[in-house]
């Protein structure tokens, strides 16, 4: 039995700045962004190359909901994909060597955080 882990769901408190943030500074894929009615929205984003999406939206979840920490994006060139989220006004720590595991991180509007994660290999 495959089982896919497919969509993660964000916490978010503005939905059009979150949306902003992942479309213009973190480049992800804007897959669809509907009202289905009674008041909810939901936006679906995908990072770039990933199966995986993220949605965020109104009438998912509480606006005051945990927010989800560390999140991995892994990339193949940890400077590069510092360089770029950077250039497009992203927050991104310095890069740590962790013993042949780099890591970057960064969070997003409303505190759920990232880790970009590169591996030598």
């Amino acid at each position: 039995m495959d089982m896919r882990l497919e969509l993660v769901p964000l916490p978010t408190t503005d939905v059009d700045r979150s949306k902003a943030f992942y479309t213009e500074g973190m480049g992800f894929v804007l897959d669809h962004d509907v009202e289905p009615g009674n008041g909810m929205r939901v936006v679906q984003l995908t990072p770039p190359g990933s199966s995986c999406s993220i949605v965020i939206g109104v009438g998912m979840s509480a606006p005051d909901a945990p927010r989800v920490q560390s999140l991995h994006l892994v990339v193949d060139d940890i400077d590069e994909a510092r360089r770029l989220l950077t250039s497009q006004g992203v927050d991104v720590s310095p890069v740590e060597d962790m013993g042949g595991v780099r890591y970057a991180h960064l969070s997003d509007p409303d505190g759920n955080t990232w880790a970009l994660q590169q591996i030598s290999r």
